[in-house]
C-alpha cells in the first residue's frame, strides 16, 4: 500500500502577476550585480572566525527550514519570505547609510545576508515549482542574468564616475553606491508587492 502524496506547491487561492514577477527578479538581480563588490569593503572589520560560525548558523537554518516545506512551500507563504527577505536587505541599507564601516555594521550586514541566504533553497525550488510553464522560467532566468549583468556594468561606471569626481577612496564609494541600492531596493519591493495577489471567488 502506498503513501498518499499531496502536491509539493500550493496556490492556496493566490496566483502570480507574471510581468510584475519578472521586473522583480531584473531589479533583485540589478542589486546583486550592483552589490556585489562591496561586501569585501563592508565586512573588513570582522574576525576570519565569524565566517565560520556564521557558516554553521547558516547550514543549521537552511536545515530547519527544509522541514518546514510540507507548510511553507504555498504561493502565500513564498511571498511572505520573499517580503521579509527584501525587507531585511532594505533594513541593511538603510543603517549602512546611517552607520557605515562600525563593526557593529559589519556584523549586522553579514548576519542579515546570512539570513536572506538561509532561505536560498527554499525559493529556488519554490519558484520552479510555482512558475511551472517552461517558457515562463525560460523568461524569469533571462530577466536575472540580465539584470545581473546590468548591475555590474552599472556599478563600474558608478565607481569610474565617483572617480572622475574625484573619490577615489573605496569606502567613499561604495558608501555612494548604496544610495543606488537603496533606490533598486524600493523597486525590487514595488514590483514584489505587485506580483502576487490573491484570486477574485468564482474565478
Amino acid at each position: 500500500m502506498s503513501e498518499e502524496k499531496t502536491s509539493a506547491f500550493r496556490s492556496k487561492g493566490w496566483r502570480l502577476r507574471n510581468r510584475n514577477y519578472l521586473f522583480y527578479k531584473f531589479f533583485n538581480s540589478l542589486f546583486l550585480g550592483l552589490s556585489v563588490g562591496t561586501i569585501f569593503v563592508i565586512y573588513e572589520p570582522l574576525d576570519p572566525s565569524v565566517y565560520s560560525l556564521g557558516g554553521i548558523l547558516l547550514a543549521l537554518a537552511m536545515l530547519a527550514i527544509a522541514q518546514l516545506y510540507p507548510r511553507i512551500m504555498t504561493l502565500p507563504w513564498f511571498f511572505r519570505i520573499s517580503l521579509l527577505v527584501e525587507l531585511t536587505v532594505l533594513a541593511m541599507v538603510l543603517w549602512f547609510l546611517v552607520l557605515p564601516y562600525t563593526w557593529l555594521t559589519a556584523l549586522l550586514v553579514y548576519a542579515g545576508y546570512q539570513l536572506t541566504f538561509s532561505f536560498g533553497s527554499y525559493l529556488v525550488r519554490a519558484e520552479t515549482l510555482a512558475l511551472e510553464d517552461d517558457e515562463l522560467l525560460r523568461r524569469v532566468d533571462s530577466a536575472k542574468q540580465l539584470g545581473y549583468l546590468a548591475g555590474m556594468i552599472l556599478s563600474w561606471l558608478m565607481y569610474k564616475i565617483l572617480e572622475w569626481q574625484g573619490i577615489t577612496g573605496k569606502q567613499a564609494k561604495v558608501y555612494d553606491l548604496h544610495w543606488g541600492l537603496l533606490v533598486v531596493e524600493v523597486m525590487i519591493l514595488f514590483f514584489l508587492i505587485r506580483s502576487f495577489v490573491k484570486k477574485k471567488e468564482g474565478k
